[in-house]
């Protein structure tokens, strides 16, 4: 019988003392895998905003040396007064050089200089030496010489000081006359605490000294640190130290995204590192961002030793209590065996009584063919039941998660609406500055403005173009302040404006346009919003194919659904959509331009053309090359639809 007490008490305690701690960890260990997924996507997402405001530095520097390059107060600078002109502009933008080089006098190697000589200002990150950057300013050599030292897991070398400065170097056609050349200025980067300290605050803005996210930014200079906020000590950046020769090798050597721990100076951190190009193509630098590991270390081993400890605690208690109920089982069924060794030995009197329990063991024989009966009977219908739960339920959850998605998509698009307005009036000030800066200008031609009455006017245009444009992105951030603008839109005028607009981009390439409009009906749409839609798709599609090809844009009267409407065609024979990505193609955010494109584009046009109550779809050519199909209601079906719902 002794056996029989010892299989309860395993049953009794087996799932808490055995089962429970192999679930524990098992749930453990899977929880610290996707806690370590979180990690590195968020670490991702720290460093596409650092990359963003590094580009967004270029792109300024270089509208900033443009807008100075054409300005009126350039054009009237004597050649005697040009050195404190640029001093003063150079201080003003916050630029560490700025000159002018007369295009008699250029004979420079840098790409941007040569792109801006041609006509294209361009803006580009670059190395210069400690010669270079001397001849410039000696106080700029001085600031950009680090002694390198010693750190661990780097790759050893015989250097001991860097003196090379990483510049972003950005140049400006000049073409006025008396002036035709190239302005060049640049922002040293080395030492430039402020530049790294902006991206530390952008990206961890909500970090806080004794929170979770103590975040980390680094500019490298190749492998060598030249602006950090990482601390060497208490009070020391880590100037001159060298990132670890398994970042290098997979950053600089094969210029792929570091998203992993890395050994930074003296701790772990759950690290991000970006190579950086220069204007000839080479990987010159890295762009790190980064979190200490150890917080969130020790956050994950208080969490399982708070679980630990949960689990001994309801351990302990619940141990006595199997115990009990297992001796409720046991005790009559000893009782029942005594019973029957007194009955084999003769004793037929023997009964259990009123000690043999309350007879549901004993009755468990009789009875067990029909509970077994009602069991299987009982299980089938909860079978069913079950099933028609779980259908249910998995349609439920489909309708969440749908539901879910689509919160995402207006979340993302909420912000980058709220983004678009905040540049849209950025843009208004320096457009206002330009109008204001014409009207000077001819007040102070005066009658001899008629010579140049034609480019003035086109200056004019110009502008008012730019003010629309402003007027289509605070359309698209606040669209409910725009409400009712939409017109009969007749397509042919809108494709043939789209083409013209894109014409300086087509024709720099052998791409041939083919259009056919077989539709006669016209469409109620904003015919701002639709030629935002068109020009997107013409874009795309030219960049796609490259140097040359196909480009077709048709036009056809289609029935949808009972409804009439017009179909557009925008197609190219470029290679096409990757099969497994044509339902991505209007995800916001999804690109495969990843130095380029931000991946808004057709996520934007979608919700336009979804707004005026049509269609956007993507597919694949037979032939090759990739086809957007655009369906909108004719204009008196859509008039015919308002006064329905009215």
């Amino acid at each position: 019988m002794n056996s029989v007490r010892f299989r309860l008490l395993i049953l009794a305690l087996a799932p808490m003392v055995v089962l429970m701690p192999l679930l524990l960890f098992l749930g453990m260990t899977r929880w610290t895998a996707d806690y370590d997924e979180v990690l590195i996507a968020n670490v991702e997402s720290d460093l596409r905003i650092a990359e963003q405001y590094l580009s967004r530095l270029m792109v300024q520097t270089g509208d900033e040396l443009q807008a100075v390059a054409g300005s009126v107060e350039f054009a009237q600078t004597p050649p005697s007064g040009r050195d404190a002109f640029f001093d003063e502009k150079r201080a003003t933008l916050e630029l560490d050089f700025l000159y002018f080089l007369p295009r008699a006098t250029i004979t420079e190697t840098w790409p941007v200089i040569q792109s801006a000589a041609e006509g294209q200002g361009r803006t580009e990150i670059d190395i210069f030496s400690a010669e270079e950057l001397a001849a410039i300013s000696p106080d700029l050599a001085e600031q950009a010489r680090l002694p390198l030292i010693d750190t661990e897991a780097a790759v050893p070398t015989d250097r001991t000081v860097e003196d090379r400065g990483m510049v972003i170097h950005s140049a400006t056609p000049v073409t006025l006359r008396g002036r035709d050349g190239v302005l060049v200025g640049g922002i040293l980067l080395n030492r430039n605490l402020s530049f790294i300290d902006t991206i530390n605050a952008l990206v961890y803005q909500d970090g806080t000294a004794d929170g979770l996210r103590q975040g980390t930014a680094t500019l490298f200079l190749e492998d060598v640190r030249v602006s950090t906020n990482v601390r060497l000590f208490e009070d020391v950046r880590a100037l001159g130290t060298r990132v670890s020769a398994a970042v290098r090798g997979k950053v600089l050597g094969e210029g792929r995204t570091w998203l992993d721990r890395a050994f930074v100076v003296n701790d772990w951190y759950i690290s991000g590192y970006l190579p950086l190009t220069d204007s000839f193509g080479h990987y010159v630098g890295m762009l790190y961002v980064g979190v200490l590991e150890e917080p969130f270390t020790i956050a994950k081993r208080n969490a399982f030793l708070v679980i630990l400890a949960a689990f001994v605690a309801v351990l302990l208690l619940s141990a006595p209590v199997f115990l009990r109920l297992a001796k409720g089982i046991f005790t009559p069924l000893e009782r029942m065996t005594h019973t029957m060794s007194l009955v084999q030995r003769g004793n037929m009197s023997a009964r259990n009584g009123a000690e043999g329990g309350t007879g549901e063991i004993g009755a468990v024989a009789g009875h067990l063919d029909d509970l077994l009966d009602q069991v299987q009977e009982r299980d089938e219908e909860l079978n069913v039941r079950v099933a028609k739960r779980t259908e249910e339920l998995q349609r439920a959850n489909e309708k969440l998660e749908e539901t879910f998605r689509q919160l995402v998509m207006s979340e993302k698009l909420a912000s980058i609406g709220e983004i678009t307005a905040g540049v849209a009036h950025e843009i208004n000030n320096p457009v206002a500055v330009i109008q204001g800066n014409m009207d000077v200008i001819r007040e102070s031609l005066g009658e001899d403005g008629v010579a140049i009455r034609t480019e003035l006017g086109l200056v004019d245009r110009q502008i008012a173009r730019i003010q629309t444009i402003v007027g289509k992105l605070l359309q698209f951030a606040r669209p409910g302040e725009f409400a009712d603008l939409e017109q009969t839109v007749p397509l042919e005028p809108v494709i043939t404006d789209c083409l013209v607009l894109v014409n300086h981009v087509i024709s720099q390439s052998d791409i041939k346009v083919e259009t056919r409009f077989d539709a006669v009906n016209d469409v109620r749409i904003d015919p701002g919003e639709l030629q935002q839609v068109l020009i997107n798709l013409i874009m795309n599609a030219v960049q796609a194919m490259g140097s040359e090809g196909v480009l077709t844009l048709q036009t056809m009267d289609v029935e949808r659904d009972g409804r009439s409407g017009v179909c557009m065609t925008v197609s190219d024979t470029g290679p096409g959509i990757a099969t497994d990505k044509v339902d991505d193609v209007f995800a916001p955010f999804y690109t495969t331009k990843q130095a380029e494109g931000t991946g808004l584009g057709l996520s934007i046009s979608q919700t336009l053309i979804q707004r005026a109550g049509g269609l956007i779809s993507a597919h694949n050519r037979q032939d090759g090359g990739a086809c957007f199909e655009i369906w909108l209601p004719t204009a008196e079906q859509e008039t015919d639809a308002l006064s329905a719902s009215a």
